[in-house]
C-alpha cells in the first residue's frame, strides 16, 4: 500500500500571546500529528494543550458540516442546504435591503477574534466593497492600555518580549502566563538561571504567583495606587535620577507636587493589601535595572484601568528601565505591521463617498437597537460568540427579533448560531492558506493549506469571494470586492516590498519554508525623543485632558456603588480560549467551569461548604455553579472561569480609557458584582 505522507507548516490562529508555529503531518489527506515548529524563534517546537488538540479539534463529530437554515429562528430545526441556496438567499436580501433603504446601511457585520489570521479580514472586505454598510469599531481586550501608552509615549510599541531573558529582575503584574502564554516562560527562566528575581503582583494566588520569589496579592482595581507608593518611597529616598527626569520627561514637577501631598505609604499599603515591607521590595527591584514589566490585559478590565497602566508605565519609565535592555515596559506590540490590503482596497469614488456606519463592538446591540434611517435588518457574525461572551443580553435578545436575516460562520454550533437564520461552516485552519502576525512577539509566519475541507466548510476568504459573485451575478457591478484574488494573492499583497526587508527575505516564498522574525523600527534602547508632542515621555498629557482624563499620572479611585457584596472576577479557563475548543474530550474541564470560588469567610457568612450548589446572581442575570473554597482568594472577591453562562453577570460598565486608539472604551469586564446563595 502505497503511503503519501506529508509535513505543512501551520500557525495557530487563536487570540493568545503565542501565535505558535505547527509542523502538520498529513498521511492520504488526513490530519494524524500536529508538533511545534522548531524553526519558530518565539515558540522553539512547543505548544500547548490546546495545540496538540487539533486532531481531535478538526475532526470532531461537532463540527458543522454544510449550510444549515433554521426556521423559525430559535427553534431548532435546522434544514441542510447548499451552498448556492445559502449565498443566493443572503445576496438577495442584501439587494433588497439596499433597494428598499437606498442603500447597504441596512447590512452589517460583528467580527472578532476567533481566527486572528490576516486573510480572515476578508469578511471587513467584503462589506467595504458593499460601500456604505454597518460595521463595528473598539477592542475587547486592550484598549485602555492602549490609550495609557499613547497619552505616556505615544505610541503603542514596546520591547521584544524575548528581551527578557536579558534582565535582572522580572514583574509580572496582573499576567498569569502560566496559563495564557506558556511559551514566555523560557524567556523568563532564562533570566532567572542568571540570577534574575521574578516578582508576581496579582489578585490571585495564580500558578504563575507560585513560581515567583515574591508575591504581592493586591485588591482589585488598584494597581495604579501601587505603582504610585513605590514611585514616592524611591522619591522620598532620593533615588530618582533627576538629571535624566529633567531632559526626558515632561510633567515632573506636577507629579513631584502629587507624590509629595497626595501619596502616603501607609495610606497605600491599606488599600492595595500590600504591605509596607512589599512596597519597599518592590521599589527595590526597580532601582536594580534592569528590571522587565509585563502589565496584563487584566490590569485595564477596570473603570480606572487606564489610568493604572499610565501609573504602571511611569514607574517604568522614571526609574529609567524602559532604557535599559531586558527592562522596559511589556503589553503588546501593536504596530499595524500590515497595511491589511485586504480590507483597504481601493473603491470606485461613487463607494469611496459612501456611508459607513460603526458601532461600539462592546455595546453593538444596545447602539444597534438605536439605529433608524435606515435600521440594521441584517446582521453577518464571524469569529465572534457574543451570546457566549458578549454583555447586556437583554440587548442581543432584543436586537435579534427585529432583524430579518442572522448569518453566523463558525466551526460549530453554539450560543450564537442558535439565534441565526444561516449558519455556514467555517474551515480549520488546516484547511486554509493564511498569514500571521502576532500581537505579542515579533515572528511572521505562513500557514500552509494542509487537507481538503471537512466536508462543505470554506474560509471566510472563499466566503467572501463566493457571495461577491453571486452579489454581481444578480446585479451587475453591486460590489467592488476583488473576488478574483486567491489566498495566495493576497498574501503576496500584503507582504509589501518593506515588510520582505524587515524580515530579511527577498520573496513571500520564502516564507513558505518556516517563520521570520520582524524587525522593528522605531524601537530604540537608546534615550531619545518620543513620538509625542513634547518630545518627552508625559506624565502630563494635554491628549489625555482634551479626552475629559486626568493629565496627570496619578491613582484615580474607583467609585463603587452596587447593592451585591462581591466582585466577580473572570479569568481566563486553562484548557478553553474563551468559549473555543469546549466540544473536545480531551479538553475536558467541566469541573473548573462549574464552580465558583470563595473566600472561607465570604463562605462561612453564607452558609455555604464545599461543593454546595449555589446560584450566583445580580440584576443582570444568574447561573449555577458548584462551590469551592479558596483561601488565597481576598475577601469579597469570587472567581468563575469565563465562558458559557458566565457572561449573564457581566455589568456591562467601561474602562476610562480605548476612544484614542480605537475609537471606544474598552470593557471593564472586572466591575461586576453578584451575590452567592444556596441553591
Amino acid at each position: 500500500m502505497n503511503t503519501d505522507r506529508q509535513i505543512f507548516h501551520n500557525v495557530c490562529p487563536r487570540n493568545c500571546y503565542e501565535t505558535c508555529g505547527i509542523l502538520s503531518t498529513v498521511e492520504n489527506g488526513k490530519l494524524i500529528k500536529v508538533e511545534g515548529n522548531p524553526k519558530h524563534g518565539y515558540t522553539h517546537g512547543r505548544l500547548c494543550a490546546k495545540g496538540y488538540a487539533y486532531t481531535e479539534y478538526v475532526y470532531s463529530p461537532q463540527r458543522l458540516k454544510y449550510p444549515l437554515r433554521q426556521f423559525p429562528r430559535g427553534s431548532g430545526n435546522w434544514q441542510r442546504i447548499s451552498w448556492s441556496e445559502a449565498l443566493e438567499t443572503i445576496a438577495l436580501k442584501i439587494i433588497e435591503l439596499h433597494d428598499r433603504y437606498g442603500s447597504n446601511l441596512a447590512s452589517g457585520y460583528d467580527k472578532y477574534s476567533g481566527n486572528l489570521g490576516i486573510l480572515h479580514y476578508a469578511t471587513e472586505g467584503m462589506f467595504r466593497g458593499l460601500g456604505s454598510h454597518t460595521k463595528i469599531h473598539g477592542d475587547l481586550c486592550l484598549s485602555a492600555g492602549g490609550d495609557a501608552l499613547n497619552y505616556n509615549r505615544g505610541q503603542g510599541a514596546l520591547c521584544d518580549p524575548e528581551d527578557m531573558a536579558k534582565a535582572k529582575g522580572i514583574v509580572l503584574w496582573g499576567v498569569n502566563p502560566a496559563r495564557t502564554a506558556v511559551h514566555q516562560w523560557s524567556f523568563i527562566n532564562r533570566a532567572r538561571d542568571k540570577g534574575a528575581k521574578l516578582l508576581v503582583i496579582d489578585t490571585l494566588f495564580t500558578p504563575t504567583a507560585a513560581q515567583g520569589d515574591i508575591y504581592l496579592q493586591i485588591q482589585p482595581g488598584t494597581d495604579g495606587l501601587l505603582a504610585m507608593a513605590v514611585l514616592k518611597y524611591i522619591w522620598q529616598e532620593s533615588r530618582l535620577d533627576l538629571d535624566f527626569i529633567q531632559r526626558h520627561v515632561h510633567g515632573w514637577e506636577a507629579f513631584e507636587s502629587y507624590l509629595r501631598d497626595e501619596v502616603s505609604l501607609e495610606e497605600a499599603s491599606a488599600i492595595t493589601g500590600v504591605p509596607l515591607e512589599g512596597i519597599k521590595d518592590l521599589a527595590e527591584m526597580y532601582l536594580e535595572s534592569p528590571c522587565a514589566t509585563w502589565v496584563g490585559f487584566g490590569v485595564q478590565r477596570y473603570s480606572n484601568g487606564g489610568q493604572s497602566v499610565r501609573g504602571i508605565d511611569a514607574l517604568v519609565t522614571l526609574t529609567k528601565n524602559q532604557h535599559q535592555q531586558g527592562g522596559g515596559l511589556y503589553y503588546y506590540n501593536w504596530l499595524d505591521i500590515f497595511p491589511f490590503n485586504i480590507k483597504n482596497f481601493p473603491l470606485p469614488p461613487e463607494q469611496e463617498k459612501a456611508p459607513v456606519r460603526s458601532l461600539n463592538i462592546i455595546h453593538f446591540a444596545q447602539e444597534a437597537l438605536a439605529l433608524k434611517d435606515p435600521p440594521l435588518k441584517l446582521l453577518w457574525l464571524a469569529s465572534h460568540n457574543p451570546f457566549s461572551q458578549g454583555q447586556n443580553l437583554q440587548h442581543w435578545r432584543k436586537l435579534v427579533s427585529q432583524l430579518e436575516l442572522i448569518v453566523v460562520v463558525d466551526l460549530f454550533m453554539n450560543e450564537t448560531t442558535a439565534q441565526a437564520d444561516i449558519v455556514l461552516p467555517a474551515a480549520s485552519p488546516f484547511e486554509e492558506y493564511d498569514l500571521h502576525s502576532c500581537y505579542w512577539h515579533q515572528w511572521i509566519a505562513i500557514n500552509q493549506k494542509a487537507i481538503p475541507p471537512f466536508y462543505e466548510a470554506r474560509s471566510d476568504l472563499e466566503i467572501a469571494r463566493n457571495l461577491t459573485q453571486v452579489l454581481n451575478g444578480l446585479r451587475p457591478d453591486f460590489s467592488s470586492f476583488p473576488w478574483q484574488l486567491s489566498a495566495l494573492d493576497w498574501i503576496k499583497a500584503e507582504l509589501t516590498p518593506e515588510i520582505l526587508k524587515q524580515l530579511e527575505i527577498d520573496n513571500w516564498e520564502e516564507l513558505l519554508q518556516g517563520p521570520r522574525k520582524y524587525k522593528l523600527k522605531g524601537v530604540s534602547r537608546e534615550v531619545q525623543g518620543y513620538p509625542t508632542e513634547t518630545g518627552k515621555f508625559q506624565l502630563m498629557s494635554r491628549g489625555a485632558k482634551e479626552n475629559q482624563l486626568p493629565a496627570l499620572v496619578r491613582f484615580k479611585e474607583q467609585r463603587i456603588e452596587s447593592p451585591y457584596p462581591l466582585r466577580l472576577l473572570t479569568p481566563q479557563s486553562l484548557l478553553r480560549l474563551h468559549s473555543q475548543y469546549r466540544e473536545l474530550s480531551w479538553l475536558n474541564l467541566e469541573k473548573e467551569m462549574d464552580a465558583v470560588e470563595l473566600n472561607p469567610q465570604d463562605a462561612e457568612q453564607r452558609n455555604l461548604k464545599e461543593k454546595d450548589h449555589v446560584i450566583v446572581l445580580n440584576d443582570r442575570g444568574s447561573c449555577f455553579r458548584r462551590v469551592e473554597i479558596n483561601p488565597y482568594i481576598p475577601q469579597g472577591v469570587v472567581v468563575m472561569a469565563q465562558g458559557d453562562t458566565t457572561n449573564q453577570l457581566l455589568a456591562g460598565q467601561n474602562t476610562d480609557m480605548g476612544i484614542h486608539t480605537t475609537g471606544a472604551r474598552g470593557a471593564a469586564f472586572y466591575d461586576s458584582w453578584v451575590e452567592v446563595k444556596k441553591k
